[in-house]
């Protein structure tokens, strides 16, 4: 009995040290680390050109993750990382991640319509992005702060949203049901600059080869036919 309480005490702590809520010091800590092997920096604001562009917003857990798996989508242009779903105006990430917000994790991203379809993003965020079915919940990371959220701006985006959750439920992709909200898009609030571009600025982090690298790949596997050339 002994030894599998100390077993269990181990892995818990293994959990909670690649656990989301545990990442502020370390991102602050790495956000001006020297010698990153990233292909290209993905950090950076909204396009200041928005002609022909149009705005998604969904959250599936760390947007450090998130972020990165809809960089790679041919016909997004950019992906920011932040926080939505919450009344707080100005939100910190402390305060997102202690769970004193309303708000959970969030990205924002901008696409070209004409190369991508709202519907294949949406059919991404479903399917490869995050796991859906888990409340206030994505792996490690426990808390309404990680909750999956599909935000629509219309009735046709809701339509496009709804007719996905139905699909893939009958596809059986997943042993439960999803239990994604599904919300109308009221603000966006940026995060803090240090986390823009984080998965690729700072691969040697704990949390993003034990956590992010994983559903990244998973996403690489299921869509290759959506990869940019070059990432």
């Amino acid at each position: 009995m002994t030894n599998l309480l100390k077993n269990g005490f181990a892995a818990v702590c293994i959990l909670l040290l690649t656990a989301c809520s545990e990442r502020p010091a370390e991102a602050q800590k790495t956000a001006t680390a020297q010698g990153s092997t990233a292909i290209r920096s993905t950090a950076g604001p909204a396009p200041a050109d928005m002609t022909g562009l149009a705005t998604a917003d969904f959250a599936g857990g760390c947007f450090w993750c998130t972020e990165e798996v809809f960089e790679e989508i041919k016909g997004v242009k950019a992906v920011v990382s932040g926080y939505s779903g919450g009344p707080e105006a100005n939100p910190t990430y402390e305060q997102v991640g202690r769970g004193e917000t309303g708000h959970a994790e969030s990205i924002q991203l901008y696409y070209d319509p004409k190369v991508v379809s709202y519907a294949t993003l949406v059919d991404v965020f479903f399917r490869a992005a995050h796991d859906p079915t888990t409340l206030n919940r994505q792996g490690p990371d426990a808390g309404a702060q990680y909750r999956s959220v599909a935000f629509y701006r219309t009735p046709e985006e809701k339509k496009i949203i709804d007719d996905a959750i139905a699909r893939v439920n009958a596809s059986k992709q997943y042993g439960n049901p999803i239990v994604t909200q599904v919300v109308p898009f009221k603000k966006f609030w940026p995060a803090e600059d240090y986390h823009q571009g984080y998965y690729r600025l700072h691969p040697e982090v704990g949390y993003v080869q034990s956590v992010s690298m994983p559903k990244v790949e998973k996403f690489r596997k299921q869509f290759p036919e959506l990869l940019k050339n070059p990432l």
